[in-house]
């Protein structure tokens, strides 16, 4: 077992109060970039929850566009950065299944090329994951009175186990309905194929751009048929690429990322 996983069981064991853990808020490049406010409701959403929470001003992009496009080496020198930045930290918490996971899944192969002892991939978490899995909330102070329906994103069902996909015969299960569950006033529901893609998939929707649009169209559509006034989603990407084509086509509804619903009215 790794040495950061063994240190977190280690934390649960001796039933240290994850209040005493100090925790780096890491957020994505296009969130900062065209999202600002879905960094800012993270940030606000977790110190309602009690969170000690750490910003590190001088971060960057994580490495995943180089990689994804083929040049994984280029990736690493901000592998480096990035491991070296957020090191000291007990937690690392971003609003970007896409992104988390490629910390999670690919840093320690990726460092240890460079003969870097990867300390982050252990201790990495998507927001969703952490609130549900470590803060364990019984209750939020946010008020959303609307309809919304969920957007599963690839990497938050088949990689971060955010909810259960669809193909395997076990329990279903949906830790984004169950956060939002949470939020007095909203009424959720599911589109049909509640976790096929949405035809974003990183390079994928610059590739394969007219097959990237019609899935886009259709899950998009999905949507609509449930009547819901949002598309809620844990991953901004996915709902960049949904948001396009409402807007090209002036469809019926809305996106949001689903920490602004959680922090709705911080």
């Amino acid at each position: 077992m790794h040495l950061s996983f063994n240190f977190v069981f280690n934390i649960v064991e001796l039933n240290i109060p994850w209040k005493m853990m100090k925790v780096a808020l890491f957020i994505p490049c296009y969130i900062n970039a065209v999202y600002p406010q879905v960094g800012i409701a993270s940030y606000k959403l977790l110190k309602s929850l009690g969170v000690d929470i750490d910003y590190p001003i001088d971060q960057t992009c994580c490495g995943q566009p180089m990689a994804n496009a083929g040049f994984e080496n280029e990736a690493v020198d901000l592998a480096r950065r990035f491991d070296e930045r957020f090191k000291d930290y007990d937690y690392i918490v971003g609003p970007s299944a896409s992104c988390v996971v490629f910390v999670r899944d690919n840093y320690g192969r990726l460092l240890q090329k460079d003969k870097h002892h990867c300390a982050s991939e252990g201790k990495i978490y998507d927001i969703c994951e952490f609130i549900h899995d470590v803060i364990k909330p019984t209750s939020l102070k946010a008020r959303f009175p609307h309809k919304v329906s969920i957007q599963n994103s690839c990497h938050g069902v088949r990689l971060m186990n955010l909810s259960s996909p669809s193909e395997l015969n076990i329990p279903y299960f949906s830790k984004l309905r169950d956060l939002l569950s949470l939020v007095e006033g909203i009424e959720i529901v599911e589109p049909e194929r509640r976790d096929e893609c949405c035809g974003f998939g990183g390079m994928f929707a610059i590739e394969e751009d007219a097959v990237s649009v019609q899935m886009g169209h259709d899950k998009v559509m999905r949507h609509i048929a449930t009547g819901a006034e949002y598309i809620v989603g844990a991953d901004s990407s996915c709902l960049m690429h949904q948001n396009g084509i409402i807007l090209r086509e002036k469809l019926p509804i809305k996106t949001l990322h689903i920490v602004e619903v959680l922090a709705a009215g911080l």
